[in-house]
Order: structure tokens, then C-alpha cells, then sequence
């Protein structure tokens, strides 16, 4: 029997009973997830997807109920075999033949840091000018840009105080080049000669960079390994559909075979490291049993799951239960719940909120807290500042005694060595993509190219913007487009005078009263 769940009094946003795209299976047939060779996107957006229960009810319980299965749709009913670790199958798969005189390589996706404090303005610029990160309505999407300076320019200077406690500058860009230094070494010492490559989303090295790495060093074929173990629209997504754009517009890229493994939260050696982890920070508490496991993911918009189809928060779920199963068979049966931090914006995101949770189990008498940052495999600024200070902080004024937190993967040998699995087990899988017909290319088994998993995912497909790196002065293209946004937010701001002040010209024309 499951060790209790603590149900936080936030309540919860998002129905648990709904049932949310699953990615296609990744890398085992372990996983029972077989999909028909000509299976269309559209077909895989309605593949199998367990949800569980909802982990924060009205109020707060410490209670040891039994865990229960629930399978509901709006349209469609499944049965399925969702919830059992992936485990490693690379011993029944000959790479030989799969590699031959081809060239592999592995791309990492990751959102990147700022280095600098320099680099922080134009980070959160690439940052917010994603429109998978901030959606505007079609009719304001030519706002994104200049929204996106907007709120930079804002936030800043207190992102700039948070990095400058953390040392200056986030580490995940050297931590990220570790990871694909180890995965590389794992990756030749099971036979497979592969170059690891590091494609950040928002500063460099940018995936635009690695991409031209990649063709320069003749790779032909490719596997997409985003490093967030869990898929969601504003991560994954995001890194995929730039990688769309790139690969459309490019004759090498196109004619390269690629897979992408979308996401990897099931995987036993994931699993199993995350575990470790927990197990060896409970030991660090005076009395272990008596900690309650508090796992922290990103949040992410609550419209991204009910209107979109994210099935970040049904994975989220999932991936807490394994671990937890994986702790309860070496008979740590403490409580545990889960919130979603790094909101952002007047929007409503997953709830619960881990600062309200926070307060919620200090309120209820929680004195021992071990903090799980879930969602990230590398330290930067969500875990060494918001976690480590932030909430830490909270939880001491909150009532907490004992604070102690589980650190990121980064380079854990045992999960390293399971991503080069991952990777081995795709090759298979590696397909070309038809150079006559993007659009109505099907589906690969059991993983999926790039176009595919976005049209699974997401259908609300739109343009990104290029990354800004740095302000050239002079008559070039990079001023006409600093200028352009320049001229777009002084439109902005003369507007909300406007409205907020009740004069100016357009009052003064007899426009603006019009749309009172």
C-alpha cells in the first residue's frame, strides 16, 4: 500500500480525470505502446493516457489511501498498460548494422542561462518573446515583440540580483556541455560512435548554432534528445518547433534522417537515480521517516493543459508515482506532495503553488521538508536562488525546522548511462524525411520526428521569432529591427497614456472615446 499523499488546501485547477495526449512510445517494447506504421498525428493525439489522482483536494490530510487507476475522456475511453518503468533494452538491439559508415549525433535541447549579467536583459527578451512562452490572441500577436522588450527591460534588473547571489551567471550551459561530454563516453563505450551536440533555446550556444556544427561535421542521421524528462508545449515544444522552422528551410536538413524522443519521466535508470538521490538526502535528517518529500516542478499555464493538450502535468503526476513506487520497494514510505513553482504573469498557472503549499504544510504542523526539484536535471537559477533561498526562507518563517533539498541530476553515472540507452534504442527508429511532402509525411514508430510530435502536441502552430543576441549600431538589419520595436513600444506607451490619463491626440480627434 502507497505511502499517504499530503493534499495541500489550494485546490486543484486542473481535473485530474482528464485524459491528455501521451507521447509516442520511446525507446522499449516494454512499454506496450505500439502504433500502426501509418498512423496519422492527428490518430497519436488521442493515444493512451493514464491520469492520476489529483494530489491537492480541498484540504490538507495525511492520510495512507489506496491508489486508484482512473481512465476518462470527453470522446474516448482507452485501456492501458501506463505506469511501469521503461527499462533498458539495448542488449537485444544490434548496432552495428544501424551505424555502419553512417555519422550519429545527439543534439541536447535545454533552455540555457545568461553567463553574464550582461546577458540577462537580452536572455529574457528570447525568453518572452517565444509565443509558446507568452500566447497572445491572434489579433495581438504583433505585440509579442514588443511585449517581450516590455517585460525584459522590467524584470531585470531583479533577474540581475538573483544571479549576481548565484555566483554571476547561470551554470547550465557548463553543466549541460558535462552531460554531453559523459553521455558521449557512455555512448562510444557501448559501441556506438556518436558526437553530442548542445542546442540551447534562449542564448547560446543557440540550436541555430548546433545545427550548423551539425552540418558542417557531415551527420547523417540525428537524434533530438530534449533534456526535460517531462514534455511540455513552452520546453519541448518550444525547441521543436524552432527546429521545424530550421529544418523546412534547409535542403541538408530536410534529407537528414532524424528522431526526437519527446520525453523519457518512465525511464528505470531516471527513475531509479532520482530515487537514489532522495534516499541519500532523507539519511542527512535526524529522523528520515518523519520527512515529508516535497517535489517542485516548473509550472506551466493552466490554459497550456486544458486548452492546448499539455500533457506536462498528467506526466508530472506519473513520474512522482514511479519514483515513489521506486522508494516505497526500498521501504521509505514517507509522505509527499507536489506543487509547480516559477509563475509568471497574471494568468492562472498549475496549481498548487509550491509558495503556498509551502505555507499550507508549515501551517499544518510539517516540521522536516526535503525539496525534489522534479523538472530539472541541471542546478541554474530555479534551484540555487528560488529554491535554495527563496522558498528555503519561506518555509523557516512558515513554521519548517529541518530544510534540506535534493540536488540535480547533472552528470549521476547511472543516469547518463540510461540516456545513452535511450539513445541506442532509437536508432532503429531514425527515419528520412520526405523532401516532396512535409506536411502529409506519417508518422514514425514508435517515436516521432519533429513536425509530427508538434502536430500531436500542439495545434496552434505559429511563427518563432529569431534569438537577439546583441544591439548593432550603424545601418544594419539589427537596427532597423531595434528600431522598429523601439517605435513600437513608444506607440505603446502613448497609448496607455491614453487611456489612463484621458488626453492626447486621439481624444483630441474624437477616436479614442469611441471605444469606451
Amino acid at each position: 500500500m502507497r505511502s499517504g499523499r499530503i493534499q495541500s488546501s489550494a485546490s486543484c485547477s486542473a481535473s485530474s480525470s482528464s485524459t491528455f495526449p501521451h507521447p509516442p512510445c520511446l525507446t522499449s517494447a516494454s512499454r506496450h505502446c505500439k502504433f500502426p506504421r501509418l498512423l496519422s498525428p492527428r490518430a497519436l493525439s488521442l493515444s493512451q493516457r493514464v491520469s492520476r489522482h489529483c494530489l491537492v483536494p480541498e484540504t490538507t490530510q495525511f492520510s495512507f489511501p489506496k491508489q486508484s487507476t482512473t481512465i476518462s475522456s470527453k470522446k474516448h475511453l482507452f485501456h492501458s498498460g501506463v505506469g511501469s518503468l521503461v527499462t533498458s533494452n539495448t542488449q537485444a538491439i544490434s548496432t552495428g548494422p544501424l551505424i555502419g559508415e553512417e555519422k550519429i549525433g545527439v543534439l541536447l535541447l535545454n533552455l540555457g542561462g545568461p553567463e553574464t549579467l550582461d546577458d540577462v536583459q537580452p536572455f529574457l527578451f528570447n525568453l518572452f518573446a517565444d509565443p509558446d512562452i507568452i500566447r497572445l490572441p491572434r489579433l495581438f500577436r504583433f505585440l509579442q515583440r514588443p511585449l517581450a522588450k516590455f517585460i525584459s527591460v522590467l524584470r531585470a534588473p531583479k533577474s540581475k540580483e538573483g544571479y549576481a547571489s548565484i555566483g554571476g551567471g547561470s551554470p547550465l550551459r557548463r553543466i549541460t556541455d558535462a552531460q554531453a561530454e559523459d553521455l558521449r563516453k557512455s555512448l562510444w563505450e557501448k559501441n556506438v560512435p556518436a558526437k553530442v551536440y548542445v542546442g540551447m533555446r534562449y542564448w547560446h550556444p543557440f540550436t541555430e548554432e548546433a545545427i550548423e556544427q551539425i552540418k558542417k561535421d557531415g551527420i547523417s542521421k540525428l537524434v533530438v534528445l530534449p533534456l526535460y524528462p517531462q514534455f511540455s508545449i513552452s520546453t519541448s515544444g518550444s525547441s521543436l518547433r524552432l527546429l521545424e522552422s530550421i529544418f523546412r528551410d534547409d535542403e541538408y536538413l530536410v534529407n537528414m534522417q532524424h528522431t526526437v524522443i519527446p520525453s523519457w519521466y518512465q525511464r528505470e535508470g531516471y527513475i531509479k537515480s532520482m530515487a537514489n538521490l532522495i534516499e541519500r538526502e532523507l539519511q542527512k535528517f535526524d529522523r528520515p521517516e518523519k520527512v515529508v518529500i516535497f517535489f517542485s516542478a516548473h509550472g506551466v499555464p493552466l490554459a497550456y493543459v486544458e486548452e492546448a493538450g499539455d500533457p506536462y502535468k498528467a506526466e508530472m503526476e506519473e513520474c512522482v508515482d514511479l519514483i515513489m513506487e521506486e522508494l516505497e520497494k526500498r521501504k521509505i514510505t514517507n509522505a509527499y506532495t507536489l506543487a509547480y513553482q516559477s509563475r509568471v504573469g497574471p494568468v492562472e498557472w498549475l496549481k498548487p503553488y509550491t509558495d503556498e503549499t509551502i505555507i499550507d504544510l508549515g501551517r499544518k504542523g510539517v516540521k522536516n521538508l526535503l525539496a525534489v526539484p522534479i523538472s530539472f536535471v541541471s542546478e541554474h537559477i530555479e534551484t540555487l536562488e528560488e529554491i535554495d533561498v527563496e522558498y528555503k526562507e519561506l518555509a523557516l518563517e512558515s513554521g519548517i525546522q529541518n530544510w534540506g533539498r535534493v540536488p540535480a541530476l547533472g552528470c549521476e553515472p547511472m543516469f547518463i548511462s540510461d540516456l545513452a540507452d535511450a539513445v541506442i534504442e532509437s536508432l532503429p527508429y531514425v527515419g528520412a524525411m520526405a523532401v516532396s511532402n512535409l506536411e502529409a509525411r506519417q508518422s514514425l514508430v514508435p517515436l516521432g520526428s519533429v513536425e509530427e510530435l508538434l502536430a500531436t502536441y500542439d495545434s496552434q502552430r505559429r511563427e518563432l521569432p529569431p534569438p537577439v543576441t546583441v544591439w548593432e549600431w550603424g545601418w544594419t538589419k539589427s537596427a532597423e529591427t531595434w528600431n522598429g520595436r523601439a517605435a513600437m513600444l513608444a506607440v505603446l506607451v502613448l497609448l496607455l497614456l491614453e487611456v489612463t490619463t484621458g488626453e492626447g491626440f486621439l481624444h483630441q480627434w474624437g477616436i479614442l472615446p469611441l471605444f469606451r
